[in-house]
């Protein structure tokens, strides 16, 4: 195992430590969902981002925007792991002034570049940040976080279309397809694949990967940065509750039932896994 890997998986070690401290605190949250993307997060915000941990409204900085405010836990964690917040914050989540509420808010939290959870529009904004910041000469990027219920919108798709047609080769769309969204399994709600085919046809270059492996999002993202002329998209197949082996396993839900007595056993198995 490099260097670089290994890092990266103590990375993602930590991000689901700190989401699990998080849930506990609240007692609850979408921790499945940020177990699961865990693995992509550390990567987008140990490898590939560039920005200053300690100046988060850098004119030259990687935007990531998060459209999905429901995952506003696991961002959390990455940004304490990036160092934008302080660790010690995270306990105040969800709680009454904090800076981390438990939806995604760009006007409280460093580092929240969008307000998600209206879902279907983070790839919009991101296709006019980065027409801005070409018209500027600025050479940072756009990183777009969606869910695989996301592209259920239409607005996805016009905003897919306009990036591909302007040739936004700074904008990174990246999909976490764990299967599942708020009425049930992705695939009864309404069918999406093939997810690869459909991104190609709109102009974008695509590559899937399975999002718990770090070697394989770490060759994806580094494709993806060097690729020129079109937008690119990295389709991450996850798995809700990733890392604690009794979550993984549990009967799936959007929103994961946790027990009180659980929070507590959950760290202990994730501290096995590691």
């Amino acid at each position: 195992m490099s260097e670089r890997i290994r890092r990266l998986e103590e990375s993602a070690h930590r991000i689901r430590r700190y989401a699990l401290d998080m849930g506990e605190v609240q007692g609850q949250g979408y921790i499945g969902q940020a177990l699961g993307v865990a693995d992509v997060l550390a990567v987008a915000y140990r490898d590939q981002l560039n920005l200053r941990a300690d100046d988060p409204e850098w004119p030259e900085r990687d935007r990531f925007l998060l459209s999905i405010g429901h995952y506003a836990i696991a961002l959390y964690a990455a940004l304490a792991e990036a160092g934008v917040v302080e660790v010690s914050e995270l306990e105040t989540y969800g709680s009454d002034e904090s800076r981390l509420p438990m939806s995604g808010m760009a006007s409280y939290t460093p580092g929240m570049e969008i307000s998600g959870g209206s879902l279907g529009h983070g790839l919009g904004v991101a296709a006019g940040m980065a027409l801005g910041l070409r018209h500027q000469g600025n050479p940072a990027r756009v990183y777009n976080l969606l869910s695989d219920g996301e592209i259920d919108e239409g607005a996805t798709w016009e905003a897919a279309m306009a990036c591909s047609h302007h040739g936004l080769d700074n904008v990174t769309a990246i999909v976490d397809v764990n299967g599942l969204q708020a009425d049930g399994p992705t695939t009864g709600v309404l069918r999406t694949e093939p997810l690869v085919d459909k991104w190609k046809a709109f102009g974008w270059h695509a590559i899937r990967v399975d999002g718990n492996d770090i070697g394989a999002l770490v060759d994806g993202f580094d494709e993806l940065r060097e690729h020129r002329g079109s937008p690119g998209v990295l389709i991450c197949d996850t798995r809700v509750g990733r890392g604690v082996p009794f979550l993984e396993e549990r009967e799936k839900a959007h929103f994961m039932p946790v027990a009180e007595h659980e929070w507590a056993q959950a760290r202990e198995a994730l501290e096995v896994r590691a």
